[in-house]
């Protein structure tokens, strides 16, 4: 018997910050058919909200160092703020929606991050999905909504990078589903000129990801991600979407399918 199909969805800080970009997403989310979850971020409004409390925040290559105050004003600004607005939000659009961290139902395990040549303070790497607790909300007719944090099972909560739990979330649940990842950013898809925001990629599959690696197209801040989606596509993801939020109609075909 084929399994049911469940769309996994990530949106960044940017659709977060603008409120007329967010409610125009979720009302793309809310028409998406089938079963969904939805994970956000939230660090823009977090950097924010720390500097207001003379909270510096500390980056490396693009990942946040969290020591114990950042941490809380993450916990606050990701689980309450973000995280209790989305959920609000799609209420109204008749969505019953449950805000989440992986705290909740013992639905994400981390292990914190070894100090290797950087001490990253209390981040995690997702070590294991409870698919089973997660289905039994999605199963109740709940719509997980997964802010960017995991917890160790001792009572540490971590700083988790949300695209990480998006893949592992599409991994863990591909046990019962038929899983499809949508990575909503701001560019159309992959390019293959950054210059041009119209040179997107449609597809890409193993053969084709790896030449683009060879010339050099896919470089930068897509390494990463490109490489979580096949790790993720080995794993039991059957597809993975990447562009803007118009990739959730039915009308738009303009972003990049990955599969293996």
């Amino acid at each position: 018997m084929p399994k049911e199909k469940l769309s996994i969805v990530k949106i960044g800080g940017n659709i977060i910050e603008d409120d007329t970009a967010l409610n125009a997403f979720l009302q793309l989310f809310s028409n998406l058919k089938g079963k969904k979850i939805l994970v956000h971020g939230g660090g823009k409004r977090a950097t924010h909200i720390a500097s207001k409390l003379g909270i510096e925040s500390k980056m490396l290559n693009g990942r946040r160092i969290t020591d114990a105050e950042t941490l809380e004003v993450i916990t606050m600004v990701y689980g309450g703020l973000v995280n209790k607005n989305v959920v609000a939000k799609l209420q109204a659009q008749e969505v019953n929606a449950i805000g989440l961290t992986g705290a909740d139902a013992n639905s994400i395990l981390s292990d914190k991050r070894p100090i290797k040549e950087v001490d990253f303070g209390f981040v995690g790497d997702v070590k294991k999905v409870n698919y089973k607790a997660v289905d039994k909300l999605i199963s109740a007719d709940f719509t997980p909504v997964f802010c960017a944090i995991t917890h160790d099972g001792n009572g540490q909560l971590l700083n988790t990078n949300a695209d990480t739990i998006t893949s592992q979330l599409a991994v863990g649940m591909s046990q019962v589903y038929e899983t499809s990842i949508y990575y909503c950013f701001e560019l159309n898809g992959v390019l293959k000129d950054i210059n041009d925001k119209n040179s997107v990629i449609k597809h890409i599959d193993t053969k084709l990801y790896r030449e683009l690696l060879q010339q050099g197209v896919i470089a930068d801040g897509m390494l990463p991600k490109l490489e979580n989606c096949f790790d993720a596509l080995n794993n039991g993801v059957k597809t993975i979407n990447m562009g803007n939020t118009a990739m959730l109609t039915q009308e738009n075909d303009n972003f990049t399918t990955i599969t293996l």
